[in-house]
């Protein structure tokens, strides 16, 4: 079966994926019930040594989206180039994911991330999984560290209320990417650990961290690197693609929000006032916070081309205490700039010029997400307006 996703920009035909050498597929995803479906599984178990009894969700809300397990290949084995080599292909405003662990920093293009899902990697000793679902636009790094082992993820093939449910290559769980928690097998309910990851542009990457390392497009598959198969999937009003149940109404379902969970906290920040205000101070479980939004990345799921998407912006979130001193922080030109020394902060919260020049703030683990997806799995978060 396939079914066109997208728009006049660029019709995606859905279908499943391919292995290495073939045809560019898709990170692709086909209906498997019918609108009046029976309340049973919809999903084949055959070639899975998951352990069905064990599970802390209905197995009748995990669906198949279309392409088999590891159908869209996971990166086991990334390589990496430096900055200079990926500005041949890399244009300025693309989306990357960024994570600094040990000192070490990576860029992951969301060009090779929409096609691949999931990269098992190891970043200043610390074995990492970053992780984007297309359809949710949820990019999530985790310590793959859980219950005494260290964990390799692939993809299912499956999906549960839009999002992308994973599998650890040791126990065959399925695991929720939006939450990190194991929902089916023996690992059920075991939760990994957020890492603070970023979706910002190549250019703010390469600027903060001129010795960083980019994840190769020398993967091993024949991929279009560059274009989206999502064409047209990022407008807030349209219904997500395979999401079963009510949408929660008080933002458009697809609207981007930045979300932070603290101390059972939830706050979701729209992207619509972030663009306004492009910096807002909050308290979230108690615990001070600054959100700082700047523009100039491009939306990884509009145009047919990653490069030409809408300019959505991007985001950070930190703790705006530095030392024993609490910094209030307003923006200024594309950076951003403390009322108490007149320093002046990147995105990415690095002091480039004052007194503070050189120092850096602590980075607070949140999500840039759409609203449905956040909702779906947060129902009692507060939005601030």
């Amino acid at each position: 079966m396939k079914r066109v996703l997208g728009g006049a920009a660029g019709a995606l035909l859905l279908a499943t994926a391919c292995g290495p050498g073939g045809p560019a597929p898709p990170s692709a995803r086909v209906p498997a019930k019918p609108s009046a479906a029976p309340q049973v599984e919809q999903f084949s178990r055959a070639g899975w040594k998951t352990n069905f009894d064990r599970h802390s969700v209905p197995l009748t809300e995990i669906e198949s989206g279309g392409p088999p397990k590891d159908g869209i290949p996971p990166l086991d084995h990334p390589r990496f180039i430096a900055v200079a080599e990926a500005d041949g292909w890399l244009k300025p405003v693309e989306p990357v994911i960024t994570l600094t662990l040990g000192g070490q920093s990576r860029a992951y293009p969301l060009q090779i991330l929409i096609w691949h899902e999931i990269v098992n990697d190891t970043l200043g000793d610390v074995p990492v999984t970053i992780t984007f679902c297309p359809l949710c636009y949820t990019a999530i790094a985790f310590d793959r560290r859980a219950a005494d082992r260290v964990l390799d993820f692939g993809t299912t093939g499956k999906l549960r209320r839009s999002d992308l449910v994973m599998y650890d290559r040791q126990t065959e769980s399925w695991w929720q990417q939006a939450v990190g928690q194991a929902i089916v097998g023996d690992l059920t309910g075991t939760q990994l650990t957020f890492l603070p990851a970023s979706i910002v542009s190549w250019e703010a990457f390469r600027t903060a961290h001129a010795q960083g390392l980019v994840l190769s497009r020398d993967t091993g598959f024949n991929r279009s690197y560059g274009t989206n198969p999502y064409a047209d999937y990022d407008q807030p009003n349209t219904r997500p693609f395979l999401f079963d149940g009510s949408l929660d109404g008080r933002l458009a379902p697809k609207e981007h929000v930045v979300t932070v969970s603290l101390s059972g906290d939830n706050v979701a920040y729209p992207y619509t006032l972030l663009k306004q205000r492009r910096v807002v101070h909050d308290t979230v479980g108690g615990t001070p916070i600054v959100v700082f939004y700047r523009p100039g990345t491009s939306s990884a799921l509009d145009s047919g081309s990653l490069a030409d998407g809408f300019d959505l912006g991007a985001s950070g979130v930190f703790s705006p205490q530095l030392d024993s001193r609490q910094l209030t922080f307003k923006a200024d030109g594309s950076d951003f700039v403390d009322s108490e020394t007149g320093s002046h902060w990147s995105l990415l919260s690095r002091a480039a010029s004052g007194a503070l020049a050189g120092r850096q703030l602590d980075p607070i683990v949140h999500s840039d997400v759409f609203w449905f997806a956040w909702a779906a799995f947060n129902p009692s978060t507060r939005i601030y307006r």
